[in-house]
């Protein structure tokens, strides 16, 4: 039988070394990817832990602020209706000695303090009637209750809370003007922006504007316009609008 000559590979030690070499190389090249990875990773974490307690803190902070914002709003609430309070009644005894004065002088009773009583003055605004205490708390739950039950979309939420604040600023600067006392329910832009919303009617009703002609319209009648009301409803709306953390707390 003939021999037949065959070709056999054989690796040389050097090629083996580069290859060997090579293996390590790559492997050293993947434990340094892996461990920059593991690296960034853990920076990663610790910068979303400190983002989560500084958002703790700028929320204990923001509630903090609120807080004192409403302390000091009540007690400046309390302290102008105790004025208010104080003025009326100093009208009311002021009117009462006047009606006693008149009627002694036709009576032809002596007078008991002539000198005191010509210097009192009253004026017919004097007997306006005592209003009743607004809180403007409710307002404010008025207002975290219709942010809360559309949490989902803030777009909505600051249409509605600017679309109000126009309604009372126009109030505010024109009084007298009737259309901007009265709505119509049915108005589309209304229906879109307040009338769906729920709660915007609701802090409408707490501004003094009440449903007539069968709930087609919100009115608010000229003898039952309160400034007092109407500012403080434009000053919540306005920190509702302001304040990124209202409704959360």
């Amino acid at each position: 039988m003939p021999l037949v000559p065959v070709e056999i590979p054989i690796e040389s030690p050097e090629q083996s070394d580069i290859t060997e070499k090579m293996r390590i190389k790559a492997q050293e090249v993947s434990d340094r990817v892996r461990r920059k990875k593991e690296e960034e990773e853990k920076k990663l974490e610790r910068e979303r832990e400190k983002s989560r307690i500084r958002a703790g803190k700028d929320l204990l902070k923001a509630k903090r602020i609120l807080e004192e914002t409403e302390r000091k709003r009540n007690v400046d609430l309390r302290r102008s209706e105790k004025e208010e309070q104080k003025r009326a009644r100093e009208k009311i005894l002021q009117k009462v000695e006047h009606d006693k004065v008149e009627r002694r002088s036709k009576l032809g009773v002596p007078l008991e303090n002539p000198p005191a009583v010509r210097n009192v003055v009253v004026q017919k605004e004097c007997m306006l009637p005592l209003k009743s205490s607004f809180k403007p708390q409710h307002m404010r739950d008025c207002l975290r209750s219709l942010k809360r039950n559309h949490m989902d979309d803030d777009g909505r939420v600051k249409r509605a809370f600017q679309t109000l604040l126009i309604y009372v600023g126009n109030i505010i600067k024109n009084p007298d003007e009737e259309k901007y006392r009265r709505i119509r329910v049915s108005n589309p832009i209304f229906q879109d922006r307040v009338g769906s919303v729920k709660g915007g009617m609701e802090f409408l009703e707490l501004c003094g504007f009440e449903r007539i002609e069968g709930g087609a319209f919100l009115y608010l009648s000229k003898d039952k316009l309160d400034t007092m009301v109407l500012n403080s409803a434009g000053y919540e709306l306005n920190y509702a609008l302001t304040n990124p953390f209202f409704g959360m707390l």
